[in-house]
């Protein structure tokens, strides 16, 4: 008898070439259903229909198809086992040996914010995931292909008579991981779906003692190397969602180390509004740019254009942009590709980039350009995470807007509106920089930035050195609050008019009274921003 193969996808790339080499190559019997069963009649293809072969007819409105013991039975039965023979005979169940099988679209479906409920429940696949898993499960016997990527290698194992044991268990394995990763994202979104309902909150909240924490995402690719060239890595992202979004418009492929700096150049720039909040309408953000070395920002400014919030944020250290990333939150255009033209940057994030832009930057080669769209930002998951040693760390990102309800001016002397609006920008550019942070800016400009040091004075005097006489009249913020008074007496001898900081410190009335004493005014935020 002819061995038959079990056809029944989604996604009907290669599908046609496949069935054609399996029927007319290696003589198999061609079983499928629905519009699979169609795309191969449209081919010419001899295909015998599943509602035939069990004599039952999909039901309800096709949600009940191929969950038959004529389906389950061809595949889960035992070569070797003379019972599971036996009752394929007794029941007239033909073995099945082949099942190729993709599941309906869930993850397109929900891409879409604004899809229904309804909509996204339908396209939920039952009998797909059924089907692959007695495949999987019965390896021995069968062979599962859950991917047109799969197709090639396949037909080439067969021609050479090569689908052993070994390659229908890698098979296997490679199936079960696809349904674990479709449940997941079920399970993802409708989460996310009832956590939004005010009604559903607290009981869900009061659910964690027992929580299980699940993740399956696509390999999006295998990196060169991770932060050093000895180690191995690979980036698996969400198709569609955050960085899994972005279309790279040239440059060499992105590594590990330029994934970690675009993160956080990204999260930096968003602080001033991202693409659309850029339309021109009342409030709206202004043009802003973000260079980042190794995490941290060393340029942050706003301009009146992308070009002039460019060449400030470039300007504010030059030395530390060279081969930094670049962030923006409005589109490139010309003027500022001659900016991003003048310096070596290892890459440049943006909602888009003119055609003039593309083609000033095309001489660069390998400058990575990756156009990154606010859609893209808004489907990616609202959650952060890191690993430790055998487990993992989930926390809600620090991405709440600024709250000035909370801020008090706790020294003598308030801040004029010009320091006011300089602590402003201070702050949102603060809480991006490695604790202990501190930042040195006016006029919406860095001036100096120092990050990562293990007390917050030498964080201090990283950033007022590197300011240096530009730090006269600007303003100082830290993320987190002053431990003692030397950090204010520090910024006033290099004249810094104001200084904004959490506050909650036992010795905040030391500080306080150090900027009295020293004319300068002190804002505390009452939230601080470590960021480790």
């Amino acid at each position: 008898m002819a061995p038959t193969a079990l056809l029944s996808v989604s996604e009907k790339q290669g599908l046609v070439p496949l069935a054609q080499a399996l029927h007319h190559t290696h003589g198999f019997r061609l079983l499928s259903s629905g519009g699979t069963a169609a795309a191969l009649e449209a081919a010419g293809l001899p295909v015998t229909r599943v509602a035939e072969h069990t004599g039952a007819p999909e039901i309800l409105g096709g949600r009940v198809k191929t969950l038959h013991p004529r389906i389950h039975g061809g595949i889960l039965a035992k070569r070797q086992d003379p019972s599971h023979q036996a009752d394929l005979v007794a029941q007239g169940i033909e073995a099945i040996d082949v099942v190729v099988v993709n599941l309906y679209p869930f993850r397109e479906t929900v891409a879409d914010p604004a899809v229904s409920w309804e909509m996204a429940i339908e396209n939920i696949d039952i009998g797909g995931p059924a089907m692959v898993r007695a495949a999987a499960k019965n390896h021995t016997d069968v062979a599962v292909l859950t991917s047109p990527d799969q197709y090639d290698s396949f037909l080439a194992a067969l021609a050479a008579g090569a689908v052993d044991g070994a390659y229908r268990a890698q098979l296997a394995l490679e199936a079960f991981r696809h349904t674990a990763s479709y449940d997941t994202a079920i399970s993802a979104w409708m989460g996310e779906r009832l956590a939004a309902s005010p009604s559903d909150r607290s009981e869900l909240e009061d659910t964690t003692s027992g929580a299980v924490f699940k993740l399956a995402l696509p390999l999006r690719q295998s990196l060169r190397y991770g932060e050093n060239p000895h180690q191995s890595a690979q980036w698996f992202s969400a198709p569609g969602a955050g960085w899994g979004g972005a279309e790279q418009l040239q440059g060499k492929e992105l590594s590990y180390n330029n994934l970690i700096d675009l993160e956080a150049a990204l999260a930096t720039v968003r602080e001033f509004g991202y693409g659309d909040a850029l339309s021109g309408a009342p409030g709206a953000e202004r043009p802003a740019a973000v260079v980042v070395k190794h995490t941290n920002p060393c340029g942050v400014a706003t301009g009146a254009s992308t070009a002039e919030a460019l060449e400030r944020a470039l300007e504010a250290d030059r030395v530390s942009a060279f081969g930094g990333i670049v962030a923006l939150n409005t589109p490139v255009d010309g003027a500022a590709a001659a900016h991003l033209a003048s310096l070596f940057l290892e890459c440049v994030v943006a909602p888009s980039f003119s055609q003039e832009a593309r083609q000033r930057l095309a001489a660069k080669g390998n400058l990575r350009l990756l156009e990154l769209s606010p859609a893209a930002i808004g489907r990616a998951a609202d959650q952060q995470l890191r690993s430790v040693l055998g487990g993992v760390l989930v926390q809600q990102p620090d991405d709440r807007p600024v709250d000035e309800r909370l801020w008090q001016v706790v020294s003598r002397r308030a801040p004029t509106a010009e320091e006011f609006d300089d602590l402003r920008f201070a702050w949102r550019l603060v809480r991006h920089v490695r604790s202990n942070a501190i930042a040195v800016a006016r006029a919406n400009r860095s001036l100096g930035i120092g990050a990562g040091q293990m007390n917050r004075v030498g964080s201090a005097r990283l950033a007022l050195e590197a300011a240096g006489g530009a730090a006269q009249g600007a303003v100082l913020a830290s993320d987190g609050f002053f431990p003692f008074d030397d950090t204010v007496r520090l910024a006033a001898e290099h004249g810094i008019a104001a200084v904004i900081q959490p506050g909650g410190s036992v010795r905040d009335g030391d500080s306080i009274a150090a900027c009295d004493e020293l004319g300068l005014a002190m804002v505390t935020t009452g939230r601080r921003h470590f960021l480790h």
